[in-house]
């Protein structure tokens, strides 16, 4: 039986931020689960997935199939930690429809990372093999076009966390 209050926590982050790094640790905490989105993308549409808008198309239907299933863990008292980027807030909608629907305490990370660091982070992980897929220069600048830092308007409870690794809670509730 799960202890204490659930949370839901949601991640946002330019592609090799350390969105996954944050999400195994925060996840290592009791009663709780931790939901990827690249590995449903890979084991559900691997090859398939060769342009943004392929990654767009398959990332809404995984979500749509994946929201009732986090909804009924965190009404079952069992805190998400969801690896899903919430770049945009397009993406962040869908975060906040979970939030709105369960009433869970929800909190998301903003990692707050220069481009310079994530590009030696990205080509790095490239070299390992370690992920499953293989982010390009200029596929890391397509997406990263479309990236924008939460604001206080959407209504997040926010933790920015700074390249120098420092957590700086800000509520962006406010």
């Amino acid at each position: 039986m799960p202890s204490g209050s659930p949370e839901m926590h949601i991640l946002c982050g330019k592609i090799a931020s350390g969105k996954s790094t944050l999400a195994a640790r925060l996840s290592a905490k009791p009663d709780t689960v931790l939901i990827t989105e690249d590995a449903w993308l890979d084991a559900l549409f691997g090859e398939e997935l060769q342009t943004r808008e392929d990654y767009v198309s398959c990332s809404r239907r995984i979500k749509a199939a994946l929201q009732p299933h986090i909804a009924a863990l965190l009404r079952a008292g069992v805190s998400v930690v969801l690896d899903f980027p919430a770049n945009t807030p397009g993406q962040r909608r869908w975060f906040k429809e979970i939030v709105e629907t369960t009433g869970v305490a929800h909190t998301l990370h903003f990692l707050d990372v220069s481009d310079a660091v994530c590009l030696a982070r990205l080509r790095q992980r490239n070299t390992t093999g370690e992920h499953p897929f293989t982010v390009t220069d200029d596929m890391f600048h397509e997406f990263t076009s479309y990236f924008t830092a939460p604001s206080a308007e959407e209504g997040f409870t926010v933790i920015r966390h700074h390249e120098a690794g420092d957590d700086t809670p800000e509520d962006s509730r406010r």
